[in-house]
């Protein structure tokens, strides 16, 4: 009886640790998979997540994000763009107004394309504050640009928001410039990616994966 116990624990320790390697893994390919896609149907609109700005300059993460908008906005998947970000203490500017501001004067497109989602410190924040926005506009299907790991989670809570989302992550920038960059990016977001599985989709939550 001794020894059929031990068996069943043994048995319960080695389905817990499949486990416990077998989850991550699953979200680590998930997030690899959904990086590589494109999709950009026409759509409300294209909604560019903040990534950091500098007295009103966008990061060189964020100004990729928001070249690759205009390469969509220019193409004619939407008609507007919508730039999303709040700002850190001391900030002259919020990330989704220095977007505004870089997609006018350097872009030239016209600020009644743009809207300006000015609230949110982490993705969640963030993706809430453009569905109201959205839906006070009537407006229910987006197409997301950000940089290719952030793309399942984003699109995840988009879809929780009620939102129809598709993904079009930018191919350039420091994120993707080197493989080990992408390899750290892309572990680095797996453990966001399963925290928000587990608690985001009831509470806000402040760690962000970029």
């Amino acid at each position: 009886m001794r020894g059929s116990g031990l068996t069943w624990v043994a048995r319960f320790f080695a389905v817990l640790v499949a486990v416990v390697v077998a989850v991550p893994l699953f979200a680590w390919v998930r997030i690899w998979y959904v990086a590589r896609q494109d999709d950009h149907p026409k759509s409300d609109a294209i909604v560019v997540l903040g990534a950091g700005q500098y007295d009103g300059r966008p990061s060189a993460v964020f100004a990729a994000r928001l070249e690759h908008a205009v390469s969509l906005y220019e193409e004619g998947v939407a008609p507007a763009i919508v730039t999303v970000g709040g700002s850190q203490p001391g900030d002259r500017f919020t990330e989704a107004a220095a977007a505004k501001r870089y997609l006018t004067r350097e872009a030239g497109v016209p600020k009644s394309r743009i809207v300006a989602v000015t609230e949110g410190s982490d993705t969640l924040q963030s993706m809430r504050a453009v569905a109201t926005a959205m839906r006070s506009r009537d407006w229910t299907t987006m197409v997301i640009v950000t940089d290719p790991w952030h793309a399942l989670r984003s699109r995840s809570m988009a879809g929780d928001l009620g939102m129809e989302a598709a993904t079009s992550p930018t191919r350039s920038g420091p994120s993707v410039w080197t493989r080990e960059t992408q390899l750290r990016y892309i572990t680095r977001e797996t453990g966001a990616y399963l925290y928000y599985e587990v608690f985001g989709r009831s509470a806000d939550w402040g760690t962000d994966a970029l």
